[in-house]
């Protein structure tokens, strides 16, 4: 069965895929998506072992719905064609790329993705891909990364390695990413793929976290990767349209619907100026909260 390249995806929690005490449960905390580590989690003796665990977690552990991504070793390791194999055989819902910096980088994996769907008698196409950016060249690159192939259901930006690359490093103010961060949303609006954000890694600083949350909420982005279950609830409040939203855009939509079939382009609701430019936003508003299992109207 094909995967779904547009669901909801407010919230991606890294795992270390060698640990069953982590990978076993997540769901319960009912996050959107997981991501099984196999790269920076996992120490170089230990890849063999990371992927063990990591096949029989995908084959035996029902996840009720939540997204398994599967992020594979550097294209610069001897490790990631087997990461690949093992996680499409054991039936994973999406592969991400780390430290993309190219088109080619995504149709290499591309082609060994297909070549383990093949193998292992999956549907063609079954399998998605993310990039994750994480170099001044990524970001560069961006766009043609979001294009390279039409797996690619999203692309995310890892803050750590692309502030090493900048010569700079992480304030915990925002500003060292706002550059990044506003070029990878621009490309994948133009390419109509996902974008998310780097992962906040102090735990101590909620109040940091959801500023930061809430600045790249409104900066377009899809979701942000996260480390622990405490930020769930935060990224979840920020993401789901709030009632009010919901009411207004249910407004916004009949409104337009009604004034189009009478010809009237301009007209008011609740004393803002609307035409059709607004219908998209409000249908897309209307969209999340029933993704979001919040929408109880009959649109």
């Amino acid at each position: 069965m094909r995967a779904d390249k547009n669901r909801l995806r407010r919230t991606m929690m890294f795992l270390n895929a060698q640990k069953p005490s982590l990978i076993k449960d997540p769901y319960i905390y009912k996050l959107d998506s997981i991501m099984l580590d196999l790269e920076d989690a996992v120490a170089e003796n230990q890849k063999d072992a990371a992927r063990f665990s990591l096949y029989h977690a995908l084959q035996e552990i029902d996840y009720r719905g939540c997204e398994r991504v599967v992020r594979i070793n550097g294209l610069d390791t001897p490790y990631w064609r087997e990461d690949i194999r093992c996680s499409v055989a054991g039936g994973c819902d999406a592969i991400r790329i780390p430290k993309t910096e190219c088109a080619n980088d995504v149709k290499l994996v591309e082609n060994a993705v297909a070549d383990a769907e093949k193998e292992f008698g999956l549907e063609e196409g079954s399998v998605l891909i993310m990039a994750a950016i994480e170099s001044a060249r990524g970001v560069m690159k961006a766009l043609e990364i979001c294009e390279a192939s039409e797996r690619i259901f999203g692309i995310a930006l890892s803050g750590g390695d692309y502030t090493k690359d900048l010569h700079t490093h992480i304030s915990g103010t925002g500003l060292e990413l706002m550059g990044a961060r506003q070029n990878l949303v621009i490309a994948a609006r133009a390419a109509k793929v996902q974008c998310f954000d780097t992962v906040y890694t102090n735990l101590n600083d909620m109040e940091g976290f959801r500023r930061d949350v809430e600045t790249i909420h409104l900066m377009g982005f899809d979701g942000k990767s996260i480390i622990n279950p405490r930020q769930i609830s935060i990224v979840h409040e920020i993401f789901t349209p709030t009632e009010k939203d919901i009411i207004f855009s249910e407004k916004v939509v009949k409104e337009i619907d009604a004034k189009k079939a009478m010809g009237i382009g301009v007209f008011t609701v609740d004393g803002k100026m609307i035409d059709i430019a607004f219908y998209d936003g409000a249908k897309r508003v209307i969209e999340l909260a029933k993704a979001s299992g919040v929408y109880k109207g009959d649109l």
